[in-house]
């Protein structure tokens, strides 16, 4: 059994929007790339935020239970150590919670400590 039981989505804002319109999330170009819908534990969030967000705005951590998710697969990533992945649409009406993620002087995506504690 995992430790992690909320696993996170850094997404565009209006992706998120549009997905909540539509009710699920089909993935950003990267994951439509890899097959799957990238996500995260709470101690790979920042790690993917720095990689992948530096420098942009409007980019929302969107919270999950992991057990919620049917078809979610723990897979070797970065490093060796397992990611969240998922073979099927995100449905937005699982989300328990999303929050905007705001950006240091220099671009580095701030995540409060806070955010991750679920």
């Amino acid at each position: 059994m995992r430790a992690e039981k909320i696993v996170f989505k850094l997404v565009a804002r209006e992706a998120w929007a549009e997905a909540c319109r539509d009710g699920a999330f089909k993935g950003s170009p990267d994951d439509a790339r890899d097959g799957y819908i990238h996500l995260s534990a709470p101690h790979q969030v920042r790690a993917t935020a720095e990689k992948y967000y530096r420098g942009r705005e409007n980019i929302l951590l969107v919270a999950f239970d992991e057990q919620a998710l049917p078809g979610l697969v723990w897979e070797p990533a970065r490093g060796g150590d397992l990611f969240p992945h998922l073979y099927t649409p995100l449905p937005t009406a699982l989300a328990l919670w999303e929050k905007p993620v705001t950006l240091a002087p220099d671009g580095a995506p701030i995540i409060p400590q806070d955010m991750l504690a679920c």
